[in-house]
């Protein structure tokens, strides 16, 4: 292939390939050309044009196919554009030529239709350079089109369209001619023609003056005549042609040739009448239709009205949004109109009106829904209002009967019925749509929109009145603050007018509507409402049969409002259990007795209460099955068990009753069916099993005898066949923009589809996605539906014997019936059987003996050769299904045979349709059924099928068969990749484009092949290679197709292409593709370029986004006006845009994937670009809200509020890329910020770093950083928290809390000590306000208080006026919760007041903890500059005004507070408590929830409790547990004083608790929440609440009384140390482990205390008693056992080593020995690593303080083990000869331990030598480990000796062995080279030469004295040459000058002799002073000071020296000269500069 990548066609090797090959190297050579003309030099093309030409031209003799002959056009008209023109009247004439040739013959056909595809291009690229050749070429084609076949024709309307695109007005003179020829295609037998010749027409519009002036009438009749008969693409065509003309005729301006035309302007009116007419009388024109009417015949087909009702999208659509605001009354009544007109005064059919009603409303959605913004449909709305009222008017003139003279007959009541359906059911989707943005609309009095709805409740219509419930149910959906009001309302009315029937259906319609709202409303209804509903329900049904003239409608009612209470859930009907129950064993009669007798009484009005109340229990049980199903209990079921076999015995005796009684029980007959099928399919079968028999009988009967000709199949099979089989059934079955009212074309003409009257029950149930209004179907039909669905479920459980015997029945009666009767008595059994082969496969069940599956499988044959194609379908899915069950590979092979000789033979299109899906459909439910032969029977078979050109349906169905094989062959199928690819590509090379089906199926079968080469495509070997180029020719086969399913097919492809080989997809044709086809007109076509943007963007957004706007700004022509958009605002803002109009969820919920991908990936590149986006979006919307509404308190303020005005009303369109945008489209924008700030936190710092962000920013323009947008931000989150949208108010909250978290601590450069925020205080005010306003819901306020909370803990704001405002509306709500539960609103759940004031209360906590620990910090800081210095004294002062200021702000309201808090933790504790435990709660529930609310108020606790909990703690700890408060004991602990408690009488009271009782109860409450929830904090709990307990625990026992609390009960600490144990072990956050261990420290704290406490006493007590006969406190007692589970130190030590080994796995003895751990590496720990292990050493070192003397020997091993351990592994030496915080800490915690008192106590003190001994054995070893010593580091090691040296009993070391060593290892480290060790180690001798003790000193200054003087004796030779060297000496200086301190008096002469020549030698003279290095000079220095000091000190010594030694003497004189010299000169400069040294005192005094 890659040789056909030249200019020139290479010859040579096209010779040499074969046909098909041929035709492949052609396509690849022609669209390498069309990519490569446009790019090559004009001197390159004249030199090749004449060949090229040549080789061109002789292609078209070649029958090109139909992509091919496209792109040789293509390609011809560039050459000749680009470069010469004077051949092209050549190629015009040879064309010509070729289409006037006489030869008819189907091999020439293709050369013909190429030169018509040649000369359309060649016009329109080079339009009217041509002249007027184009007469004669115009004439000449269509002199063709006489005789040409419908392939010609559709190709010539093309040719001509481009033709007359080409030469524009030139063109005139040929426009009546076109105009003719297209006049008779558009109503061609062949639907291609047909939308070829609308393209054309589209196109002559553009400047056919006549088209939509004169001939205007005739084109929209001609129109009409299209439409009948068409399918759905003909109708998009001719619709689009249609409106765009009216919209043409009605704006056009009058222009001079018009004139000519004598021309007239057309009116709206007049446009209107026009569709009007089409849409009323169809195509028949004006005369005809009058005379058909007065016979009663007329009616409109559908497929016209479909049509026009499209035209008046199109039309309307076109001429836009803002047209359509101007004339909306006008077009509102028109449309409105329509309706009753549509039903001429002879009896209209029910199924007319629902099917023009659907119409109605689908121009309406469509318009208002699609076109409008939400300030232009809440004005649509008011408009519907009035048409609302002014059709009431009419109906209350009609119903009035007092004046019977002007009463108006019926009909007008029967006309408006449905105009008023279509006008409530606008309203309802318009308000849903608008969500609580129309709250304006319903506060609006002068509107009344609810007024409106209510007063058509009562309408004589039951259609009216149940969509005026719908329209209720809508708005409290929208609205979730109405749905209280409005059912008080309606339960009130219903009451009032329980004699009236239209009342009482109507208000009970309403109710159970509202009712079935509430699960959409996620803030609920008062629990009390269930109970009124409940007692009305009972009160309709008990008096139902007092006044029959009602008993029908107060029944119905009753048990309406019962199934609707159902679906409130488990929680609300189990109070109401019991009442229903008995209700439903009332309805029907106890035994079959009774209902022989009740049959015998009774007339048919009896009848049908009867039957309609049963089946209203029937359906209250159903709606209770499928909503509470919690409550299914054993007990339950039982109770309900009872009434089903009398409902079933009722249903077999239904037949004969209605015999009896008449026609009229013919509906309520049915109903009763269909609902107790339908519980029946609900219910386990277990339960009605002994009914199974007359069931079935039932079941049978009603599926086989058909009550009417209906043909059911669109409803039954759809669910039935597999959903990418429907593809196959064409367009109508699949989901496409339209799908509303096309579905009706679907259906037989005796059904217009489901509508609301139906079934009223369907009021409240859950509505299907996608479809606003529910649409049950007629009786009829849902029973048919009711009975395949219960015999799927039933024919699974019954016997083998019997499923024979049902199955030959069923048979049998298809064997009876003829004709259409019989092919829907087969579809109804079919798709029962194939719905119990659906329940058997799920249960695993077997078929039965073969006589079952051969009846099986003769209900599934007969089916496959069905006429009805839906129906083979459901037959070739229900037959794999049977394969399936049966699981045997014989049955399946034999199935298999069946069908391979049937296809072998037959011949008829049905036959080989049905068999081959039917071989695709067995290998989808049986995998590869294995065998490679049957495979390669299966294939060789379906390739020949689909090469059978005569029949496009057998050829799409064979190829759709194929690619489901391919597809689920797997690996089997490799051998046959290659053929089958060559044959896909043939077929696409050569079928025509008309047969769409054909292209679609093998677009399936490519992406199957693609999914299956899968990976492989990557490889590079030639056969990889081909086969990729040849699946990339095909996609770019299908792209060209004019059918978008086709180029849907083609994108998917191409996404799979660049999932598996990426480098090999062209990006920017791919996206050029897509973005061509963002908002094609086929939502299948979205979805698919959806859907590959979306895969696209997750590997290189940056790239697709680039090449969308590059892609924009070259081409012009190709894009539609809505694409316009990229150039200005990218791809993501397209997106955005189709966001905001696409009504899909799907396909918006893809967009949104789409764009959150590029935001991830693109966001911090593109910020400011994002951040513009969003503020479109959000700012679009400010001016329909007038900037919300600001409170302004000062100056600044209204200045900001004005800026934002100005910022936000810029509602000029021009400057709006995005007008009116949707409220879910500006949430969705505040999330992307809320995205975008997550992205910025994790890219850069500097994105929250001024400074920095200014820096970079002004060395690098195009660098941009978050921090620097922070206005927009705030501007943002402003917008949305002040909308009318409570959505949109969540969100801009989030936002706003977000930003307040993120940048609270950003400081403000140019004011030091301030932070950027604090400027923004007026607006997050103005943000917050309306949230604390009393009508805004509760989830808002809670949100407002989160963000309050934040705000003012974030210490944006010191000053303490400024925090006030913020702080007034915690304080404002928090009044509010004082309230209590009595005064909150009535409006929602009891759980949302929950909700509300745990959010208040939580806000309070977050703001208390806060105070404190800034408290906390400062009192530090106080201390800490305390020592420092009092000129900071000032400074401090401004410091903690600010925090305790804050803590003063809460202390006013902590009373009330702790009091609130604690009651909210006992609500806590008691909603944790398990379920067994239930019965124990308090009846009328907890202070803040109530008893039936418990299960809604748990989330809300759980969300706030810990924080709560935490606070409580600091106010408890910061009483120090003293403070109890005085009412305390008056009420009860646990509740504050809130009503409820107050009325309590006094003898309930409990007794008075003392303080001690009210701290205990306090203290278990906050340990006992603590301890529950560490036990076991689920995976998902978060951090802070972690966090949070620890910190509560911490502050807990930070105070005495409960460390007493917990040091006096051991086994509580045990258990609590376990709990942290396990926490430690499950959760790695070493904050949550240090927080931990701090409380394991406080805890140990507490038990020593206890024990000193223990001890102290008892000596007291004991006096002067003998020490022996003390008993022994602390653990251990007097055997030193510990026991584990008992013991605290057990305990301790436990979670100790947990931490050190997790952090040193090698501590572990068991590790140490395998191999895995080689000991001696150490590791360097992360700096959380050693601060964990160092506070687990210091733990580890006050565990012997709480032991007995006994306890602490058991014990000391391991600590010390684990000590020196630490020591061990982590002792290496730093850089810095610092020591690791590790090493510190276990040294500290060995000096702490050392020094125990437990090494003295006479008990324990032999053990405790023993074992110190050993450890300094243990450290002594660490040198001796081989090879280790350059690691170890020396100076810890020797820093432990002396440890031990200095801490222990001098028993300990003075052993002569281990002193020996000891001093050993000093002597070595005394050598070292590194002069940090030296010096250390002279500090350490230091210190040891110092022991008090002498028997320890002495051996080491014996051993180490001597050396130490010798080295200092050696340095006069060597100076120091660094700082470090000059300290070594300095330390060894101080070392000997100690020593001599020390020494006895007879040695110390001695030791001064040897002291003093060594400082002397330091000594330089002036000369050598000048010179020497810094460290000589300072040794200098140091040598004079100490002579100075230890001259005087030992003047005998010192003399005798002075005067044995001259030099010496002369040396040290002349030195202490000098020294004197600079003396003065200092003190010369200090008297010039006073000032200097008066500060440099102040200074020193303070050293």
């Amino acid at each position: 292939m890659e040789l056909a990548h030249s200019l020139l066609l290479n010859e040579e090797v096209y010779n040499q390939l074969g046909e098909f090959q041929k035709a492949e190297f052609i396509f690849e050579w022609l669209q390498f050309l069309e990519k490569l003309l446009p790019v090559t030099s004009r001197a390159d093309i004249r030199e090749n044009q004449k060949k090229l030409v040549e080789q061109l031209t002789s292609l078209l003799n070649n029958s090109p196919g139909p992509p091919t002959r496209r792109l040789v056009a293509k390609n011809l008209a560039v050459l000749y554009s680009t470069g010469d023109t004077f051949s092209v009247y050549q190629t015009i004439d040879k064309c010509n030529e070729l289409i006037r040739s006489k030869d008819d013959s189907p091999s020439y056909l293709p050369t013909k239709l190429a030169a018509v595809v040649c000369l359309g291009y060649l016009y329109k690229k080079l339009g009217r350079i041509l002249g007027n050749s184009f007469t004669d070429t115009v004439g000449n084609v269509l002199k063709a089109m006489k005789n040409a076949e419908s392939q010609g024709r559709y190709e010539i309307m093309l040719s001509l369209q481009n033709i007359l695109n080409g030469l524009g007005a030139a063109a005139i003179p040929c426009h009546r001619d076109i105009y003719k020829a297209a006049r008779s295609c558009l109503t061609d037998r062949s639907m291609a023609v047909r939308c070829a010749a609308a393209k054309c027409l589209l196109e002559l519009q553009n400047e056919a003056v006549f088209m939509w002036s004169t001939d205007l009438d005739s084109v929209v009749t001609l129109c009409f005549k299209s439409f009948e008969g068409s399918n759905y693409d003909v109708r998009l065509a001719v619709a689009k042609l249609l409106g765009t003309v009216l919209a043409r005729a009605l704006t056009s301006k009058q222009t001079t040739a018009s004139a000519r035309h004598n021309f007239r302007r057309i009116s709206l009116e007049e446009v209107m009448e026009l569709l009007g007419t089409g849409f009323l009388r169809g195509s028949c024109g004006f005369l005809r239709a009058s005379g058909d009417m007065l016979k009663g015949t007329s009616s409109v087909s559908r497929d016209v009205r479909v049509g026009v009702t499209q035209a008046y999208v199109v039309f309307v659509s076109t001429l836009g949004a803002q047209w359509l605001e101007r004339n909306f009354s006008a077009f509102l009544s028109h449309i409105l109109d329509l309706v009753p007109q549509s039903h001429p005064k002879v009896i209209q059919s029910q199924m007319d009106a629902i099917g023009c009603r659907r119409c109605v409303s689908f121009i309406l959605r469509a318009t208002v829904g699609g076109l409008l913004g939400e300030k232009a449909q809440i004005a649509a709305a008011k408009e519907i209002c009035q048409a609302i009222w002014k059709l009431k008017k009419v109906v209350d003139t009609a119903m009035s009967d007092n004046n019977l003279e002007t009463r108006i007959s019926t009909t007008d009541v029967t006309a408006s019925q449905h105009v008023l359906v279509c006008a409530l059911q606008e309203l309802g989707s318009l308000i849903h749509g608008l969500g609580t943005t129309a709250a304006p609309l319903l506060q609006d009095s002068s509107t009344g929109v609810l007024e409106a709805v209510i007063s058509v409740i009562l309408h004589p219509s039951i259609s009216v009145r149940l969509t005026a419930a719908w329209c209720l149910r809508c708005i409290a959906v929208a609205l979730p603050y109405y749905v209280s009001l409005l059912l008080d309302r309606c339960i009130e009315r219903l009451s009032a007018l329980k004699s009236s029937p239209e009342g009482v259906t109507g208000y009970s319609f309403a109710v159970a509507a509202l009712l079935g709202a509430v699960k959409h409303c996620p803030l609920g209804i008062p629990h009390g409402k269930g109970k009124v509903i409940m007692t009305v329900a009972e009160d309709l049904l008990c008096c139902a049969s007092q006044n029959s003239r009602i008993s029908l409608q107060r029944t119905q009612a009753g048990w309406l409002l019962i199934a609707a209470l159902m679906t409130l859930g488990p929680a609300v009907v189990q109070h109401h259990l019991p009442r229903m129950l008995l209700l439903w064993k009332c309805i029907f009669p106890s035994c079959p007795k009774d209902l022989e007798t009740e049959k015998t009484r009774g007339d048919s009005f009896t009848w049908q209460v009867t039957l309609e109340g049963r089946a209203g229990a029937l359906c209250a049980i159903k709606s209770f099955v499928s909503h509470c199903a919690g409550l299914l209990t054993d007990e339950v079921v039982q109770r309900l068990l009872p009434p089903l076999p009398s409902a079933v015995d009722l249903l077999t005796q239904l037949s004969s009753i209605y015999k009896s009684y008449g026609n009229s029980l013919k509906t309520p007959s049915t109903v009763y069916r269909h609902k107790l099928y339908e519980l029946l399919a609900v219910l386990p079968p277990k339960t009605y099993e002994g009914s199974f028999c007359a069931v079935l009988k039932e079941l049978v009967a009603d599926l086989t005898v058909p009550d009417s000709q209906i043909d059911a199949s669109t409803f039954l099979l759809p669910p039935l066949c597999h959903e990418n089989d429907l593809l196959l059934l064409g367009p109508l079955l699949q989901e496409t923009d339209h799908r509303f009212i096309e579905e009706q074309l679907l259906l037989g003409n005796s059904i217009a589809g489901g509508s609301l009257e139906y079934d009223p029950y369907s009021i409240y149930e859950k509505v299907a996605k996608g479809d606003s209004v529910p649409k049950p179907l007629p009786p009829v039909l849902s029973v048919i539906s009711a009975a395949t669905r219960l015999f799927g479920v039933m024919f699974s459980h019954v016997a083998e014997s019997h499923r024979l015997q049902v199955l030959e029945q069923l048979l049998n009666s298809i064997k009876q019936t003829k004709g259409s009767r019989q092919q829907i008595v087969q579809l109804n059994v079919v798709s029962a059987f194939s719905t119990s082969l659906k329940h058997l496969a799920n249960c695993k069940g077997s078929l039965g003996p073969e006589e079952v599956r051969r009846s099986a499988l003769a209900v599934v044959m007969g089916a496959l050769e069905s006429n009805n194609p839906l129906l083979r379908c459901a037959a070739a899915e229900c037959l794999a299904r049977l394969a399936q069950v049966v699981s045997d590979s014989a049955f399946t092979a034999g199935l298999a045979q069946v069908s391979f000789d049937k296809l072998k033979s037959a011949r008829d299109v049905v036959s080989r349709t049905g068999h081959s899906l039917a071989l695709g459909c067995l290998y989808r439910y049986l995998g590869g059924i294995g065998s490679t032969q049957h495979l390669n029977a299966c294939v060789g078979i379906l390739y020949t099928l689909s090469q059978d050109s005569t029949s496009p349906d057998v050829q799409a169905w064979a190829l759709h068969s194929l690619a489901l094989i391919i597809d689920l062959a797997g690996p089997l199928y490799h051998v046959h990749v290659e053929p089958t690819l060559s044959l896909v590509l043939m077929l696409l090379l050569t079928v025509p484009p008309a047969y769409t089906e054909v292209h679609q199926s093998l677009g399936r079968c490519l992406n199957a092949l693609i999914t299956t080469l899968g990976p492989e495509l990557q490889g590079s070997s030639t056969t990889v290679s081909a086969l990729r180029t040849s699946c990339l020719l095909g996609c770019a086969v299908m792209q060209d197709n004019p059918d978008c399913l086709v180029q849907a097919q083609a994108i998917s492809c191409l996404q799979q292409l660049h999932m598996f080989a990426p480098r090999h997809v062209n990006l920017s044709s791919l996206v050029s593709c897509l973005c061509v086809n963002l908002c094609s007109s086929y939502l299948l076509l979205r979805r698919a370029v959806v859907a590959c943007l979306r895969q696209l963007v997750q590997r290189e957004a940056a790239e697709v986004s680039e090449y969308a706007v590059a892609l924009v700004k070259e081409s012009r022509e190709d894009f539609t006006p809505a694409d316009v958009n990229i150039r200005e605002i990218g791809l993501e803002g397209a997106l955005l845009g189709l966001l905001d109009k696409e009504l899909d969820q799907r396909l918006c919920q893809d967009i949104k994937e789409t764009l959150t991908h590029m935001l991830t990936s693109m966001a911090v590149e593109k910020l400011s670009f994002w951040l513009k986006l969003c503020k479109d979006v959000l700012a679009a919307s400010a001016d329909f809200n007038t900037v919300a509404s600001v409170d302004t308190t000062q100056e600044e303020e209204t200045a900001k509020v004005d800026d934002g005005s100005v910022l936000t009303s810029d509602s000029d369109e021009r400057f709006h890329p995005f007008s009116n945008p949707r409220w879910s489209t500006r949430v969705f924008a505040a999330e992307c910020v809320c995205k975008i700030i997550s992205q910025c936190e994790n890219a850069d710092s500097a994105h929250f770093d001024i400074t920095l962000a200014q820096e970079r920013k002004q060395r690098d323009s195009r660098d941009d950083f978050l921090v620097l947008h922070l206005a927009d931000l705030i501007r943002m989150a402003f917008m949305a928290a002040t909308d009318h949208s409570d959505q949109l108010r969540l969100s801009g909250l989030q936002t706003l809390l977000i930003v307040v978290r993120k940048f609270a601590a950003v400081p403000e450069p140019e004011f030091p000590g301030h932070v950027i925020l604090e400027q923004y205080q007026a607006n997050v005010g103005a943000a917050l306000r309306p949230a604390f306003a009393p009508e805004t819901p509760p989830d808002v306020t809670a949100k407002a208080c989160q963000v309050c909370s934040a705000w003012i803990a974030s210490g944006v704001v010191s000053d303490l006026n400024d925090l006030r405002r913020v702080h007034q509306l915690l304080v404002s709500s928090l009044v509010k919760v004082q309230a209590g539960k009595e005064a909150q609103s009535q409006q929602y759940n009891e759980s949302t007041s929950t909700m509300e004031i745990l959010a208040v209360l939580k806000a309070w906590a977050e703001v208390y903890i806060v105070a404190v620990e800034k408290q906390k910090n400062q009192s530090d800081a106080h201390n800490h500059c305390l020592k420092v210095a009092n000129s900071a004294e000032e400074s401090y002062k401004g410091v903690t005004s600010s925090a305790s200021g804050l803590l003063d702000l809460v202390q006013a309201d902590l009373g009330t507070l702790s009091k609130l808090w604690l009651s909210a933790l006992q609500d806590f504790a008691l909603l944790t408590l398990p379920s067994e435990y239930a019965s124990q709660l308090p009846a009328e529930g907890g202070t803040f929830y109530t008893a039936e609310t418990i299960e809604n108020a748990r989330p809300h606790y759980y969300n706030s409790w810990a924080l709560i909990l935490y606070a409580t703690a600091l106010w408890l700890t910061s009483t120090g547990f003293i403070v109890v408060d005085p009412d305390e004991g008056v009420t009860n602990l646990s509740r504050p004083v809130t009503p409820t408690t107050m009325c309590q009488d006094s003898s309930t009271r409990p007794l008075v608790k003392s303080p001690e009782d009210v701290n205990t109860d306090r203290f278990h409450l906050i340990l006992g929440i603590t301890v529950e929830f560490l036990c076991s904090p689920r995976s998902d709990a978060a951090m802070e609440n972690i966090i949070a307990c620890l910190r509560a625990l911490q502050a807990l026992f930070d105070v005495p009384w409960p460390r007493s609390k917990i040091g006096g009960d051991q086994e509580l600490g045990v258990e609590l140390l376990n709990v942290l144990h396990r926490l430690i072990l499950t959760r790695e956050s070493p904050d949550i482990q240090l927080a931990a261990l701090e409380v394991v420290r406080l805890i140990l704290f507490a038990a020593q205390e206890h024990v000193k406490e223990k001890r102290r006493s008892a000596e007291v007590d004991d006096g002067a008693a003998e020490k022996e006969t003390l008993p022994e406190f602390g653990e251990g007692k007097d055997t030193g056992g510990l026991v584990p589970g008992k013991s605290l130190v057990f305990a301790t030590l436990e979670l100790c080593v947990c931490i050190l080994v997790r952090q040193l796995p090698q501590l572990n003895p068991k590790l140490t020995c395998s191999p895995a751990v080689q000991s001696g590496k150490h590791l360097l720990l992360s700096e959380d690593g050693s601060r964990l292990v160092a506070v687990a050493l210091v733990i580890l070192s006050d565990v012997p303080a709480i032991c007995s003397p006994e306890g602490s020997v058991s014990v000391l091993p391991t600590i010390l083990y684990l000590i020196i351990g630490v020591l061990k592994e982590t002792a290496v030496k730093l850089r810095d000869g610092q020591l690791p915080l590790t090493v510190a800490a276990s040294l500290q915690a060995l000096k702490g331990l050392l020094s125990s008192p437990m090494a003295r106590a006479e008990k324990s003190r032999t053990a405790w030598t023993d074992l110190l001994r050993s450890a300094l054995v243990t450290v002594l070893d660490c040198w001796d480990q081989d090879g280790l010593l350059q690691e170890l580091d020396e100076v810890s090691l020797l820093t432990a000796i002396t440890v031990f040296v200095m801490s222990t009993s001098p028993e300990v070391t003075t052993v002569e062995c281990l002193q020996k060593r000891c001093i050993e290892k000093f002597k070595i480290t005394l050598d070292s080279k590194d002069p940090l060790v030296q010096c250390k180690c002279y500090q350490l001798l230091h210190s040891i030469f110092q022991h008090p003790n002498k028997t320890v000193s002495y051996p080491y200054i014996h051993s180490l004295a001597p050396s130490i003087v010798g080295k200092l004796q050696e340095t006069e030779k060597a100076k120091p040459e660094n700082a470090a060297e000059l300290q070594v000496i300095q330390e060894g200086i101080k070392v000997v000058t100690a020593l001599t301190a020390t020494a006895e008096e007879e040695h110390r002469a001695h030791l001064v002799a040897c002291l003093l020549p060594i400082l002397i030698s330091f000594l330089l003279d002036e000369n050598a002073l000048a010179s020497a290095t810094k460290s000589a000079k300072n040794l200098h220095e140091f040598a004079l000071q100490n002579l100075m000091q230890i001259g005087p000190q030992y003047s005998s010594v010192f003399k005798k020296l002075m005067a044995s030694s001259p030099t010496m003497k002369a040396r040290l004189e002349s030195a202490v000269k000098g020294n004197q010299e600079s003396v003065k000169v200092k003190t010369a400069k200090h008297a010039k500069n006073p000032g200097k040294s008066s500060s440099i005192q102040l200074k020193t005094n303070f050293l």
